[in-house]
């Protein structure tokens, strides 16, 4: 789950400053994360996400949009729900991954956007909190591409 409206990611720099001006980019830094995302969902493994967005979007949200159509068409299943959903239905207001239902790291990130890194939960009860948000966050957001449509 996705929360922050922006990330501060110097590897995605260049590419999010030549979506901003209209300019074709053919994403060097996300082809490892297309090769890797295919090759695990040939092999059955699962990936997906939601991320929560203000609206209007941002303009970094807007590149996220355009970049899930890329990670989509590799097998991940990127989910959109707009922020005043998350906020009537009591999700949370951090980033988190969950793996296989059994570990969660919980992403931490100064003001600035920057990630300071993951923290590893192994606590039963929180696990399945966190769980139960995932899938409730999942049964409200939209699909990126009726999401970008709309």
């Amino acid at each position: 789950m996705e929360v922050r409206d922006r990330y501060d990611a110097p590897y995605e720099n260049a590419s999010l400053a030549r979506f901003l001006a209209a300019e074709e980019d053919d994403l060097p830094w996300m082809r490892d994360w297309l090769y890797m995302i295919r090759e695990a969902t040939e092999n059955g493994r699962r990936f997906s996400r939601v991320r929560v967005v203000s609206m209007p979007l941002t303009e970094y949200s807007r590149f996220g949009v355009w970049c899930a159509q890329f990670t989509n068409e590799a097998g991940e299943d990127i989910r959109y729900l707009q922020r005043e959903r998350a906020r009537a239905e009591n999700l949370p207001d951090h980033d988190y991954w969950l793996f296989d239902s059994r570990l969660l790291i919980r992403m931490h990130f100064d003001d600035a956007d920057r990630f300071l890194g993951g923290e590893l939960i192994e606590d039963p009860a929180t696990i399945v909190q966190h769980s139960y948000w995932r899938d409730a966050a999942w049964h409200h957001a939209m699909g990126r591409d009726e999401f970008a449509i709309g």
